[in-house]
């Protein structure tokens, strides 16, 4: 184990449960049924679209962490004046791109979200300029990214929080879509929800979708990561691991007045440069 950000601890090791936890997941075996997974699925856009609708702008705080955590970002500049691109696949109503456009002047940046709303709260943000930033609505598992983004012009693809919301048996199509986009040593940085995360044990019986794969009341779906089946999943779409830990955290919920122990998965995985091989 080591930390670099204080208060969080990177660990290759998923969290251990206590006991309780413990039966508690493995008491969770009811499944919804297949009818209302279905109907979630096909409501999918629908209900992303509603939670923006209630949210707004509000929900999510700037992102601000994102240059402080994903120093990579600089260190994918082959020379210091390089102008990046980048892709924020999700890119919700630009809670990480607009921190990154303003510390980081020479960037370029395609964001795209499932949600037109989104989408439609990017373009309305007084820091959006079409010059450094084009938004666009589109599904990971279905739109060809191509249609938007020129094959092969991508430096960075981030994936923050977005790769849990898809089906699990649509995840490696949407990897797939942005590998396209990708050059050839580009490098997709992900962050999302860990195996045993706190989230993911407070879902009360009836909301289990699959194996780690639940839906929250208001529709919307969150799978928790091992480091394993992440790696797998990004080793299927052709993808090399530079970087896969888990991000231990402790949170204070004042709500409820508890510590609640947090599991997050950062990772960093590569596209093959095939000049570099042959």
């Amino acid at each position: 184990m080591s930390s670099s950000v204080p208060g969080q601890t990177k660990s290759s090791t998923a969290r251990v449960l206590t006991q309780e936890e413990l039966d508690r997941l493995s008491s969770d075996r009811i499944l919804v049924s297949d009818f209302k997974q279905m109907k979630l699925e096909k409501e999918a856009q629908k209900n992303w679209d509603l939670f923006y609708k209630r949210n707004t702008t509000n929900f999510f705080k700037d992102r601000h962490w994102t240059t402080r955590e994903f120093e990579e970002l600089k260190a994918c500049r082959e020379f210091e004046t390089q102008r990046l691109v980048l892709l924020e696949a999700g890119c919700g109503v630009g809670n990480c791109i607009f921190p990154l456009l303003e510390d980081d002047l020479n960037i370029f940046v395609y964001a795209c979200d499932f949600s037109p709303r989104a989408v439609d709260f990017v373009k309305k943000n007084p820091l959006y300029r079409p010059e450094r930033c084009c938004a666009f609505q589109c599904d990971l598992t279905k739109d060809d990214l191509r249609e938007n983004v020129p094959e092969g012009s991508v430096d960075v693809v981030t994936l923050i929080f977005v790769l849990s919301a898809i089906h699990p048996d649509k995840m490696s199509v949407a990897l797939q879509n942005i590998s396209r986009v990708l050059k050839p040593g580009g490098v997709v940085l992900f962050r999302d929800y860990g195996l045993h995360d706190h989230a993911m044990l407070r879902f009360k019986a009836g909301r289990k979708l699959g194996e780690n794969f639940y839906v929250r009341q208001d529709g919307t779906r969150s799978y928790f990561f091992s480091k394993e089946s992440l790696a797998e999943l990004f080793q299927e779409a052709g993808f090399q691991s530079a970087a896969n830990d888990y991000i231990l955290r402790e949170t204070v919920n004042k709500k409820e007045g508890l510590c609640v122990p947090r599991v997050f998965l950062q990772s960093k995985f590569t596209k093959p440069d095939q000049s570099l091989s042959s």
